[in-house]
């Protein structure tokens, strides 16, 4: 007998959509039969026509706790993922006081994070200035890689790296580096504004251009894997392109916001839509969804960056003066999957971008596929009902997003982790390490 069996005519694995019986036990799946198929369990839950998918792996989130834990925190974090359909987090570095740039900070978000779990969480550690000499002892840790800013992150203890800088910490560690790929030369400080064009204009293409350019580059000289974060600006696909042609590890991201999102939509002083890099116009947009279907973005993730109301400056709507980021974990699925309906894509594809394609990137084997010895997260998706975003039902810390107001599709029933439902009360989750 199994401790669970899931059925659901409309299962999603790496072959698509079929009928299946999931069979879970001790926290695995361990087998994927017919629909139909008879299954001794101690539980069962037959979701007819709901869509069974893997749980999701987000590996772009900033829980900011310890030390800004009014911005976020592990607990409403991790409920929010959990809510929607994520059941695997990587953490950031930055935003939490002190930043993982150590072994000893490892510990101290660790121990800040322990207990308050709803869904799986591992760790980023980070690249600054004069701290190569740390990453080896971070890596032997457990955090996935290194994260990397080429610009000003907007917080003091996480300072950037210029170029040389960053050669020196691909040396320092055999790892992924991921980076915040914008180019100081080509930023400007924003015009105090409450019009959103004159935000983006401090911020052009070329910024990204220039920076994935960097990052290629010193990806080449050091036979390093880089992955390029958040990437906004279709004009650097060319560039990541010829580099994987000519052999460079270098893979790269994007995120709901800029594949839904359009800059030229965006009300005067609406500035819970800003973001840095910033949203692009429509064309822009197209550009994206075509290079995420033709497989040269590999990812689609959050990058759930969240913080008071108060820093997002709604009393002014400036631009300038408001904090860049943009909480959506909770809602990824349902807006990637709204639009990518409309594109002619399957679930396979969404599930394909925001659960395997994720945990690949950061060798989470048994993480994001309905498969024969994978973690049991799973997810009852009803994929033709409708809802309206209301803040106050988001489960994130600050309940402020772009999104509030629009009708999306898709909505998520039930979460499993590890074969047990995701309630939001009890936490169950546990640290991932790299193995």
């Amino acid at each position: 007998m199994v401790d669970l069996v899931v059925r659901s005519r409309r299962t999603v694995t790496a072959g698509g959509e079929r009928p299946a019986a999931v069979s879970v036990a001790g926290g695995r799946i361990v087998a994927v039969d017919g629909y139909d198929a008879t299954v001794p369990a101690a539980e069962e839950s037959d979701l007819g026509d709901l869509a069974l998918l893997p749980g999701l792996v987000d590996t772009h989130v900033h829980v900011n706790e310890p030390g800004r834990t009014e911005w976020e925190g592990f607990a409403t974090a991790t409920r929010a993922a959990a809510a929607g359909g994520v059941t695997a987090i990587v953490d950031m570095p930055l935003n939490s006081l002190p930043p993982t740039v150590s072994a000893d900070a490892l510990a101290v978000k660790q121990r800040a994070a322990a207990g308050k779990l709803h869904v799986d969480v591992g760790f980023w550690g980070g690249v600054i200035p004069g701290n190569s000499g740390d990453l080896p002892a971070l890596h032997a840790n457990g955090v996935f890689g290194f994260k990397a800013f080429l610009a000003d992150s907007g917080v003091p203890e996480f300072p950037p790296l210029n170029p040389g800088q960053l050669a020196e910490a691909l040396a320092a560690v055999d790892a992924l580096f991921v980076v915040h790929a914008e180019d100081p030369g080509h930023l400007h400080a924003a015009a105090s504004s409450p019009a959103y064009a004159d935000f983006l204009a401090s911020r052009p293409p070329e910024a990204e251009h220039a920076a994935v350019a960097t990052a290629i580059e010193a990806a080449r000289a050091a036979g390093a894997r880089v992955h390029i974060l958040h990437l906004s600006a279709a004009g650097a696909l060319p560039l990541i392109a010829a580099a994987r042609a000519d052999g460079v590890r270098v893979t790269a991201e994007t995120c709901p916001h800029y594949l839904t999102l359009d800059a030229g939509e965006i009300p005067a002083g609406a500035t819970e839509f800003k973001c840095c890099p910033p949203i692009r116009d429509a064309a822009n947009r197209d550009r994206l969804w075509a290079a995420l279907a033709d497989g040269l973005i590999t990812c689609v993730v959050s990058d759930h960056s969240p913080c008071t109301p108060e820093l997002k400056r709604r009393d002014t709507g400036d631009f300038a003066a408001a904090w860049g980021g943009i909480a959506s974990v909770q809602l990824g699925l349902p807006v990637i999957w709204t639009a990518a309906r409309e594109r002619g894509h399957s679930l396979a594809d969404v599930t394909g971008w925001m659960a395997r394609r994720p945990a690949d990137l950061a060798g989470l084997t048994r993480k994001g596929r309905i498969a024969v010895g994978a973690d049991a997260d799973l997810v009852a998706f009803d994929p033709d009902a409708a809802f309206v975003v209301d803040p106050a039902r988001l489960h994130h810390r600050n309940p402020v997003t772009p999104y509030a107001g629009k009708t999306l599709t898709g909505v998520v029933r039930a979460t499993w982790l590890r074969g047990r439902t995701v309630t939001g009360e009890a936490p169950q989750g546990r640290f991932l390490t790299r193995s």
